[in-house]
């Protein structure tokens, strides 16, 4: 298979595999709350997945860097997760969504950072860029974010159905992926736990973990928060069409502005606008308002998942790079998802969503200030060296 039929098969991938999500992660919500959960239970139900998940993406990491190939890992993934999917609308009993959350989230949530591995792998052998692919993704994103919601409008559980349907779209697309091997098999197993040398990638991780704790808090209860003041699934759909939408214009320049920038400064824009975007949460009232809002959302989610996936490719040895990318995706989506839903909602039923919003501007500022103190005062440090 030529070169170029691969690229196209990579954006077909992440056209397809951003759809799931798009259907998953903001429709679970309301459907929980649809069958009558508090936000305090579906704070519990949503922090499931990340729980889970500390186990999940680092044996599954290994496991990548260990096998012969990754892709037969992240096939054997997929036909999980659907056969998982499956069980959801059978039952709104809360001990059964516990045992069927954890089970789809054990298989699911290192899809992603296995798919990066395999993809950013192969780029780095062919030179071609990343950013057109991830583009997709986002695309893939906004256009299933309309299609789900008008589906769940009319039939809320029907989103089960149509995620069935796009995850066994991904698993088929899988088969066409370039072969990556995992660069630990038949040699010496290599310890995750190495990864934690590299003091700057522990700083970076340190920072997107804080930043996506409020991000956390977004996913889960803006839906809800969306919906008390008024406004439709579909609607809501339209939201998170506007804000993968806004992703584009980042992505097209994404290698240019991190080469020119650096990470460290990516992060700490992300940070900042992050702050400015919970405080306009807080303070608008008319769920229509929260459209133009949403453009926001394209200098913060996307800049932070590309400059940690695209660092830790270039700085994380071959033996780690899956665990690297699962590690990365375990506290940066994981435990902070964990942090954010669950903290989040017992705090939003006593104080209630709007104010929880005020209070994610304050932690994202005070993390911009924090980290950018950290950061000036290393360079400060390092300057000094170098004038010895």
């Amino acid at each position: 298979m030529s070169t170029k039929k691969i690229y196209y098969y990579l954006i077909l991938y992440y056209a397809v595999f951003f759809m799931s999500g798009a259907i998953y992660g903001t429709f679970l919500p309301v459907y929980l709350d649809y069958i009558g959960y508090s936000k305090g239970a579906i704070g519990v139900l949503m922090s499931l997945g990340p729980f889970v998940a500390i186990l999940a993406q680092p044996f599954w990491g290994i496991t990548s860097d260990r096998a012969k190939s990754k892709n037969i890992v992240l096939q054997l993934l997929f036909l999980l997760s659907i056969l998982t999917m499956a069980l959801y609308p059978l039952s709104a009993n809360f001990y059964y969504l516990v045992f069927v959350i954890a089970l789809f989230t054990f298989f699911q949530t290192s899809t992603g950072p296995i798919g990066d591995t395999i993809t950013l792998e192969y780029l780095s052998e062919t030179g071609q860029k990343f950013g057109p692919i991830r583009m997709a993704g986002t695309i893939g994103y906004a256009v299933m974010s309309v299609i789900a919601g008008f589906f769940a409008q009319k039939y809320i559980r029907s989103i089960f159905a149509l995620n069935i349907i796009v995850m066994f779209l991904a698993f088929m697309i899988v088969f066409k992926l370039p072969i990556v091997k995992g660069h630990q098999f038949g040699r010496t197993h290599v310890s995750i736990w190495n990864l934690f040398s590299n003091k700057n990638l522990v700083i970076l991780i340190v920072l997107n973990f804080l930043v996506q704790v409020t991000l956390g808090f977004y996913y889960t209860y803006f839906p809800i928060y969306f919906k008390q003041l008024g406004g439709s699934n579909s609607l809501l759909g339209w939201n998170y069409f506007i804000s993968a939408m806004s992703e584009i214009p980042f992505l097209l320049y994404a290698d240019k502005v991190l080469k020119k920038i650096g990470t460290r400064n990516a992060l700490l824009g992300a940070t900042f606008v992050a702050g400015i975007r919970w405080l306009l949460i807080f303070l608008v009232k008319s769920p229509y308002m929260f459209l133009p809002l949403q453009l926001l959302h394209g200098t913060i989610f996307i800049v932070l998942y590309y400059s940690m996936v695209t660092y830790i490719n270039q700085e994380v040895p071959n033996e780690l790079k899956a665990s690297g990318q699962t590690m990365n995706n375990l506290i940066g989506m994981g435990i902070s998802r964990i942090t954010g839903s669950l903290l989040g909602g017992f705090l939003s039923d006593i104080y209630g969503i709007k104010l929880m919003f005020l209070y994610n501007s304050l932690l994202a500022f005070s993390i911009m200030l924090i980290f950018g103190y950290i950061f000036v005062k290393e360079n400060l440090r390092k300057r000094h060296h170098v004038k010895k």
